[in-house]
Order: C-alpha cells, then structure tokens, then sequence
C-alpha cells in the first residue's frame, strides 16, 4: 500500500518555473496566454495538475511552481503574495517529516496559504493535526460534501486514500466541510492567520465544477492581505 511512502518527491518539479496559461477560451478556441499579473503565487507542487495552475492564472495570480523540497528561503525568493500546496500522491506523514517544519515557519510569516487534497494534510499536519489511511478510500467525481458554513451542498471529484483525523484539530481550527458519505472531513480554515485548506478538487477537469468559488476565495484571501501590508 501507500502507507509510509513518500511519493511527493518522486513525482514533483526539481526546478522552478513561471506558468503563463489559463483556461480554455471557447471563442478563441485556445488557453489563456495573458493576465494582469497581480500577485505572486508559490505553488509548491506535490504532483500539481495543469488545470489548478490554469485556474490561478485566470484569476490574474503569477505562479511559481517550486518543488517539494524546497526551503523557506527558497519560497520566500519567489517573493509570494500566496502559497498554494498542491494535491499529489503518498502518504502525507511520510512526505510531512521533512516539509511540515517548513510549512510551520512560513505560517509564522502569515502568508495566505491555500491548500487541496495533499497540500491539505500537510497543511493540517503542520497545525496539528494528524492523519491516517482510510476504511475506504474517495475516488470519484460524484461525492457530496457539505459546507459548514453555508449548509450548501457541493458535488466534488475526490482522490484520496488517507484522511485528516477530525477528532485531531486544536482549537485554532474551524472545519468548515465534511463528506457526507461518511462524515470524514473535507476542510479547514484558520481562525485568525489566512489559512485554509479543502480535501477535494475544486479545479475538476473533467468533473463537477460546484466548489471553483475557493480559487476566488483564496484570490480575495491574497488581496486583502496585500492591501494590509
């Protein structure tokens, strides 16, 4: 199985890049190739999809992609007005022996940080919490999730096979979604630092396109925070 298997490093970038494509223009036929550049992404990538970088594009972020290894230094040379932590395959507590104590040092810097999926359980894992394999994993483009603060109901792709403990949080953290398959939880936000964090795919391509308001989220996080400093 995947347990104890850090697959982050395996599959993620050695060498940092700027992407410059958004989404598809059905007008034009092509992808986005222009924006108004106005903030700074480091997207550290655990095995980062096109389309999670195409959808930062598209709201006017310049992102960075930067490898799973990379320092604090290394991610603040990129000079982020955000941080995104990808998705990606392994067990999270194996890739987290070396990240989490980078992922702790740059909250301290009280960046916005958005994360899914794996980027999601290092983020918690780095608040605290702790994670673990699940009865039966979530694969699949069709599964509800329910928003705490909201009541709304959202139909996910979801791809996982460990989960964030729900039982785990301090009190600092607010779960703000929860599979209503079997009442794992989806998501998080900080309640004071700019934080948050969902399990799923907001960007699903092909999929269900109901939770794509958390890249706007994470752009209004990004701005307010900018606008502050």
């Amino acid at each position: 199985g995947l347990k104890n298997l850090d697959l982050a490093t395996i599959v993620s970038t050695k060498k940092n890049y700027l992407w410059n494509e958004g989404i598809w223009n059905k007008k034009s036929n092509t992808y986005q190739t222009q924006n108004s550049n106005n903030y700074s992404i480091a997207c550290f990538d655990f095995g980062i999809k096109k389309n999670i970088l195409r959808n930062l594009y598209s709201l006017n972020f310049n992102p960075t992609v930067i490898s799973v290894k990379s320092s604090v230094k290394d991610v603040l040379a990129t000079h982020p007005d955000g941080i995104f932590l990808s998705n990606g395959p392994g067990d999270p507590f194996a890739t987290a022996e070396y990240l989490v104590p980078v992922i702790k040092e740059l909250i301290t810097k009280k960046i916005p940080i958005f994360g899914i999926c794996l980027g999601h359980q290092i983020l918690s894992l780095a608040l605290g919490a702790k994670t673990k394999k699940m009865f039966q994993g979530h694969r699949g483009s069709n599964h509800p999730v329910k928003n705490l603060l909201t009541s709304e109901v959202e139909i996910t792709s979801q791809n996982h096979g460990f989960e964030v403990d729900r039982n785990t949080f301090s009190s600092d953290i607010i779960e703000t979604h929860i599979s209503l398959f079997d009442g794992t939880n989806e998501g998080i936000k900080h309640k004071a630092l700019p934080i948050f964090s969902v399990q799923y795919h907001p960007e699903a391509s092909p999929g269900p396109h109901d939770s794509h308001y958390l890249f706007e989220e994470f752009y209004k996080l990004v701005n307010k925070h900018a606008k502050k400093n």
